[in-house]
């Protein structure tokens, strides 16, 4: 094996691959996007350029990455390949007192943090970053609207000597827009695009098979969906008597993007009926949401929802909609039928059969497995230590309702037990989808489909990046998970 020579990068820590020192050189004379599958060495690209600037120049690098794991992994990272002190290489995040960030900055060649932080320090004039002479914006598809990226961007345009900016990412996503917008945000001059089936990437590239596995959904699990959809139906012809026409089979994305024009029109023209299509409207979202669940999930989220919509009804600051609904005799029904019924999704079977399988093939192999909600990634994990399978649930770091996220400490720790294979199943939400670092992961089955690009090639990426891998979707037929699917 060949490995980078270079005075600032420590001897025999990085192989040489000549599609990382092509795009390198890009990067290292233009503003550069580079979209580069996951686990193929963006952040070696980065270390590339950054280690080059540094020789070259006097000034900071900063690396931003959206999520505090993120930001300890490249730290670490960048520790054990660049050959600096490491009391020059700094972590930032919102945990460290403002006065100790300023210091901190003050003395760092390498700052890598997450991007709410470095915004905050910039507009309260903690820091500056006219000597920073390089900025990574790490999963750079977040560059859009109103994220923190967009502002640092703009400022250090305006605040820097000599700026060079290096945006890396997996998928910018399919909208074009949406791509124009990134490039525009981070005054993007040069992209850099590489898929798995390039010459010069292919010898780096392990095996990734993708199987569809198909459930059928029980009859008595399809009653208690009609039940819900019922419901919908009567909210759908309320919308249709008040000039609004609605398809029973709009999605959600439709239906927040008619939910925010009513708003938009409501607020412009104080029209009472608007309000109260509005109103109807954000019951249908809520009785949507508990369908989404009964088809993909199964009936142990639906009933930690219901509970949740029964302690928002009754709460004080409860919203109208949660209220409303449940004093609807067809919702109370509905309800009854979900408490009744005794089958369940098969998908959580399906997946006890397929860890199982690949863990008696392979004993020591590590799986991911994804799903949308935390209440499910409970479910799961509990049911696979069940079974004996040391398996964890991997979620964010926010707290929603009762459940309470993971610190930054425990999701780190989790990842070193999942490294050492002391936990064989991660069983994640979105938070395992970008970026980190989880080395040699056999098998992710995603618990059902997604219909974001981006969150699907994240989430794929996550294996066949040390050896070959294999990638499971779950569907069940006849649902939104089919359409998503499509």
């Amino acid at each position: 094996m060949e490995f980078v020579c270079h005075p600032l990068i420590k001897e025999k820590t990085i192989e040489r691959r000549s599609y990382q020192i092509a795009i390198a050189a890009t990067a290292l004379m233009h503003n550069t996007l580079v979209i580069l599958p996951t686990g193929l060495g963006k952040t070696v690209i980065a270390l590339l350029v950054i280690a080059s600037r540094l020789h070259n120049k006097d000034g900071k690098a900063l690396i931003l990455a959206p999520t505090k794991p993120l930001v300890e992994q490249h730290a670490e990272f960048f520790r054990k390949t660049l050959n600096i002190p490491p009391t020059q290489i700094v972590a930032l995040s919102g945990e460290i007192p403002p006065e100790k960030r300023e210091s901190l900055w003050r003395r760092a060649r390498v700052i890598v943090s997450t991007p709410q932080v470095i915004e905050n320090d910039l507009i309260t004039g903690r820091i500056s970053l006219e000597d920073v002479i390089h900025i990574t914006f790490d999963e750079a598809h977040r560059a859009v609207g109103n994220y923190s990226y967009v502002f640092i961007a703009k400022t250090y345009f305006k605040q820097a000597k000599d700026p060079l900016v290096l945006a890396i990412t997996a998928s910018p996503g399919s909208d074009i827009e949406r791509i124009k917008e990134v490039i525009e945000n981070l005054g993007i001059e040069e992209i850099e695009i590489r898929t798995e089936y390039d010459p010069d990437v292919r010898p780096y590239v392990h095996e990734k098979k993708i199987e569809w596995i198909k459930v059928e959904m029980p009859k008595e699990l399809e009653e208690v969906r009609d039940a819900f959809n019922k419901c919908l139906e009567v909210r759908f012809k309320k919308l249709e008597s008040l000039g609004i026409k609605v398809s029973k089979n709009t999605s959600k994305k439709e239906l927040l993007a008619l939910q925010e024009y009513l708003q938009a029109e409501a607020s412009e023209t104080k029209e009472p009926k608007l309000f109260e299509a509005l109103s109807i409207l954000a019951e249908i979202l809520k009785i949507h949401h508990a369908v989404e669940l009964i088809e993909t999930q199964g009936l142990s989220a639906l009933k930690h929802y219901l509970k949740r919509l029964v302690i928002e009804a009754k709460s004080k600051g409860g919203s109208k909609a949660s209220k409303s609904i449940i004093i609807d005799a067809t919702f109370k029904k509905a309800v009854l039928k979900a408490l009744k019924c005794k089958v369940d999704n098969p998908k959580l079977n399906k997946l006890k059969e397929i860890v199982q399988d690949q863990l008696k093939r392979k004993p020591d192999s590590r799986i991911i497995v994804f799903t949308n909600f935390r209440d499910t990634a409970d479910t799961i994990a509990k049911e696979l230590q069940n079974i004996g399978i040391k398996a964890t649930r991997f979620v964010g770091q926010a707290n929603r309702g009762d459940d309470k996220g993971m610190k930054q400490k425990e999701q780190i720790e989790i990842l070193e037990k999942f490294k050492q294979g002391l936990i064989n199943v991660l069983v994640a939400t979105s938070v395992g989808e970008e970026g980190l670092d989880i080395p040699e992961t056999d098998l992710v089955v995603f618990y059902e489909a997604v219909p974001s690009e981006i969150r699907a090639i994240q989430r794929r990426g996550r294996t066949g990046r040390g050896r070959e891998g294999r990638v499971v979707v779950l569907i069940t037929k006849g649902t939104r998970d089919e359409a998503y699917y499509w």
